[in-house]
């Protein structure tokens, strides 16, 4: 335990938080150990601690200002600071709830500190530093005796902070000296903590954050602290649980039990041809394909092609060691098999992958080929359809005309009448070979006409002798 120091605070990166709540020593008048001494006649020691205990935990003393001291709103203490501490936070109020609880004040707050109060399990305290004394002085009015809910009796109590004194701390874990690392950054939103941009909140586990960051955070456990102390889920077999002799396979993940076992990770990869798999115990890979293990392969580096690691020599930068070996001619016909083999492999790639993509294109012009076909087929369908519909409707008119043409000749001309036109007709047909010799050899007068026409004949008005 170290003797009880109190230093001036600062903000500069690598500052440790302890150092933030303490004041200047010209600050501090008086000895808080001496019972005579005005200071301690009005202010009271509280004895906290802060931190994981199982990583470094802290411990210290803060010097309030008695209740009695400035117990008017209107008569502050004298000689007060811009560093308050809320007394009987209960524990179920988060740090989330708590920066709510303070509303608009959190932007004038510089550094808050949540410590442990010794022999009170139950509650904390929060150490809070402003940036100037009005808004520590409004502060105080507003919340001291403030209720923290309106369904909870506990009420808040707000005291003047004279000063924090850090008694020592008992270290669980080597860390870094504060001269060597970087301003501090906020686990959340990785910004670093800068006190003029946003307030810190400093959690009983001794993790800062930004006081907008911590807001936002629903559980009351410290993220840092959940995050690291959360447990791994033990590695099982994913078929017959066992958690001894397991092989994960490099590929796909698939958990499985050796075959000294059941066997499982062997019959995963004659299931999927997953021939690579690793030792959970011993982080060795397993070849299922070649029967050996793989770690000891290298990679090179002229063609990345994996050879065999030469145990018989120490190799150096500049070649082969002091052993004085010569180079195997086997190995160095793999190497160069292994050269072409890789320009053979490269090769057959790119032509599959030009053909590929000559399939791809050739069938996209058969997809339009096609496609052009069926819509011209569809367009000659449409048009033969609407031209039988036309068809259809001119051969309808044209039974219409028939139809009608035929009822005008019957009524133009009755059928009696066709049957004597067609007997005159044939009369006269009859007779024309008489008349021509008659006209040719003889005068013919009308009387003569008149007398060869048909008597019936010549009393239908309306029959007219067609002309020969």
């Amino acid at each position: 335990m170290s003797e009880a120091t109190s230093t001036s605070a600062s903000a500069a990166a690598g500052v440790s938080p302890e150092e933030i709540f303490r004041l200047p020593t010209a600050m501090i008048s008086g000895d808080f150990n001496d019972p005579t001494s005005s200071v301690s006649n009005v202010t009271q020691a509280f004895h906290f601690s802060s931190g994981n205990p199982r990583i470094e935990e802290t411990r210290g003393v803060m010097h309030l200002y008695r209740d009695d001291v400035g117990s008017s709103s209107s008569e502050l203490p004298v000689g007060r600071k811009t560093l308050v501490c809320v007394l009987g936070v209960p524990n179920h109020m988060t740090y989330a709830d708590f920066c709510q609880f303070c509303g608009s004040f959190i932007q004038h707050m510089l550094e808050m500190r949540i410590v442990r109060n010794d022999g009170v399990e139950d509650k904390y305290s929060v150490l809070i530093r402003f940036d100037d004394q009005s808004s520590t002085d409004a502060f105080y009015k507003h919340f001291n005796g403030k209720r923290f809910s309106s369904l909870e009796a506990e009420a808040s109590h707000v005291l003047f902070t004279v000063d924090v004194q850090y008694t020592g701390s008992i270290e669980h874990a080597q860390t870094s000296p504060a001269s060597s690392t970087e301003q501090p950054t906020c686990p959340v939103c990785l910004e670093r903590l800068d006190q003029d941009t946003s307030g810190i909140l400093t959690t009983i586990c001794n993790h800062s954050f930004h006081c907008s960051c911590i807001s936002k955070w629903t559980d009351s456990s410290c993220p840092v602290c959940r995050y690291c102390q959360q447990q791994s889920e033990k590695s099982i077999c994913f078929v017959c649980q066992t958690s001894e002799n397991l092989w994960i396979c490099v590929l796909c993940g698939f958990v499985g039990c050796g075959r000294y076992k059941e066997g499982h990770a062997i019959t995963h990869w004659k299931e999927t041809q997953h021939c690579y798999s690793l030792e959970l115990e011993t982080q060795r890979v397993w070849d299922y394909a070649g029967d050996n293990y793989v770690h000891r392969l290298i990679q090179s580096k002229t063609d990345g092609k994996l050879v065999e690691l030469n145990h018989h020599c120490a190799h150096v930068d500049d070649g082969c060691g002091s052993c004085n070996c010569s180079v195997d001619p086997g190995f160095s016909e793999a190497v160069l098999n292994s050269k072409v083999e890789t320009i053979v492999n490269e090769y057959s790639d790119l032509l599959t992958s030009q053909l590929e993509n000559q399939k791809i294109y050739f069938e996209a012009l058969l997809r339009e080929i096609e496609e052009e076909t069926v819509r011209e087929i569809s367009e000659a369908v449409d048009k033969a359809v609407s031209g039988n519909q036309k068809l259809q409707k001119m051969q309808t008119k044209l039974d219409k005309c028939v139809k009608e043409k035929k009822f005008l000749d019957e009524k133009i001309n009755p059928p009696n009448q066709s049957t004597a036109i067609a007997t005159m007709a044939t009369a006269a047909s009859k007779q024309r070979p008489l008349l021509c010799f008659s006209l040719l050899f003889c005068p013919i007068t009308t009387s003569h006409i008149n007398s060869m026409a048909t008597p019936s004949l010549c009393h239908q008005p309306n029959i007219h002798l067609p002309l020969l």
